[in-house]
């Protein structure tokens, strides 16, 4: 299987080789060639398997660099009950996802925040440090890491590589726009290998910083720039997963059909949804739900992607995105494979001017995709997650009370909707107060978190300083 840059102008590469660059030297963002096919006798096949076993199955068609009983190993390493260990009141704890019913056969509630950090980034994430460190040390090479988080991939990407071989991590976070939670989550972490940098500005301006750097392909090559945001090709494969997994968990045979309904931010797990649906799997629907950030939201509705200058701070903050950078692969896709018009659309993007789709032959072809989206506010937030309390004894945090009024706006005969959670609700405590004037449930073993010593610099998005910071650190020993 060899990889394509969506922007045309970068050779095609093992997966490999991607997983250690991310974003192509182009600028674009990698796609195989082709998606593979699950077949109905494939489908048949799979329903039964354990989780890791069925990654393997689907990995194993995307994978073909990495020798197949290394890549079985990787998987079921991390795949374990160990690793997903955070399971709640009613969930089964012998499965890595478990599907809770709010309404039987009818709206579910696939749990993904069973992992170390809470959050459903920990699905791709632990995986990929896994990654990293097989193949880094098969070819005797190191790597930095640099990302940018607006709350849960920083701290997925750091405890999946936190005293990791020959990889460090620079991870870019929002001074002071994430919940303490997520703050202590991250900065609470004093590996030699990690390096929290809190820039004072938004999680936009914090991207803007790892794209400069990663566009710098001299300073990229020397210090070995790696990535973990969703524009690693690898974090999106492996969310394609759970679609399969929770899919075989609501229904009883392979002609039914279900929907997924995904919150949304810079469009990376709704894109494993898409590739689940266009590899065969029964998607009647992909519900598509934002917070007041509804630049995706818009383009859903009426074909025009208008990036916005900055995006809104909110109560669902990983999803405070006014430019969805994984939204390319999907664009890729729609447009017909043609790396022209990608790269035609992403300079308007770039240039902060809107584009429309509108027209023929594209609304056609986004229409066969079966997109269709919604947004929610705050007021709807703190609604949702008192009403899925009262209603089913369930605590949620907001990006998934976002995703289940979303998914109630959508209803189909005969369909069950399947809403992909986010996050546990610990890491939102000030939100869940104002909805239910009580603390959120959190692990035993998570208590007295905040009150850890942190360790961050401060700066400015600054692209020039911070390259200079990385600089220092990378060359540094240890």
């Amino acid at each position: 299987m060899r990889y394509l840059s969506t922007r045309g102008l970068s050779p095609a590469r093992s997966f490999c080789d991607i997983l250690l660059d991310g974003l192509a030297p182009d600028g674009g963002l990698y796609l195989p060639e082709t998606y593979p096919q699950a077949s109905r006798a494939d489908l048949d096949a799979w329903r039964s398997l354990s989780y890791a076993d069925l990654a393997f199955a689907i990995l194993s068609r995307y994978i073909d660099d990495i020798p197949a009983d290394d890549l079985r190993a990787l998987l079921e390493k991390t795949y374990c009950a160990r690793t997903y260990a955070f399971t709640r009141p009613g969930e089964d704890a012998g499965e890595i996802t478990p599907l809770r019913w709010l309404e039987k056969d009818r709206l579910g509630l696939l749990a993904l925040s069973n992992g170390p950090t809470l959050a459903f980034k920990d699905m791709a994430m632990q995986l990929l440090g896994n990654l990293f460190e097989y193949v880094l040390e098969r070819r005797g090479e190191t790597l930095n890491i640099l990302g940018a988080t607006s709350g849960d991939t920083g701290s997925a990407a750091e405890y999946a590589l936190r005293g990791k071989r020959n990889v460090k991590v620079f991870m870019l976070s929002p001074h002071h726009r994430m919940s303490e939670f997520q703050r202590a989550q991250m900065y609470s972490l004093l590996d030699a290998n990690i390096f929290n940098i809190a820039v004072t500005d938004l999680v936009d301006a914090a991207q803007d910083v790892v794209k400069a750097v990663a566009s710098d392909a001299g300073f990229k090559a020397r210090y070995r720039i790696g990535a973990v945001n969703s524009i690693n090709w690898a974090r999106v494969l492996a969310q394609i997963v759970y679609y399969f997994k929770g899919y075989f968990a609501a229904t009883q045979n392979n002609d039914q059909q279900v929907a997924f309904c995904v919150p949304s931010g810079n469009f990376g797990n709704i894109c494993a949804g898409h590739i689940a649906r266009q590899m065969g799997l029964p998607i009647a629907r992909l519900i598509l739900a934002t917070n007041e950030n509804d630049v995706l939201d818009e383009f859903f509705r009426t074909g025009v992607y208008r990036p916005r200058g900055a995006a809104e701070v909110t109560s669902s903050p990983s999803m405070d995105i006014s430019k969805a950078s994984n939204f390319e692969r999907f664009m890729f896709d729609l447009v017909g494979r043609d790396p022209a018009i990608v790269c035609a659309l992403w300079a308007k993007v770039d240039a902060g001017k809107p584009f429309d789709l509108a027209g023929a032959p594209y609304a056609e072809r986004l229409a066969g995709f079966a997109f269709v989206s919604g947004k929610s506010a705050h007021t709807d937030r703190l609604e949702t997650i008192r009403r899925i309390f009262n209603d089913h004894g369930v605590m949620i945090d907001p990006h998934t009370a976002d995703g289940l009024k979303v998914a109630r706006e959508h209803p189909q005969d005969g369909i069950p909707v399947l809403a992909l959670e986010t996050a546990q609700p610990a890491k939102f405590a000030d939100t869940l107060r104002a909805a239910l004037g009580r603390d959120p449930e959190r692990p035993e073993a998570l208590n007295g978190l905040e009150d850890l010593p942190q360790k961050v610099t401060v700066m400015a998005a600054d692209a020039a300083a911070i390259k200079d910071y990385i600089a220092r650190q990378a060359e540094s020993a240890g």
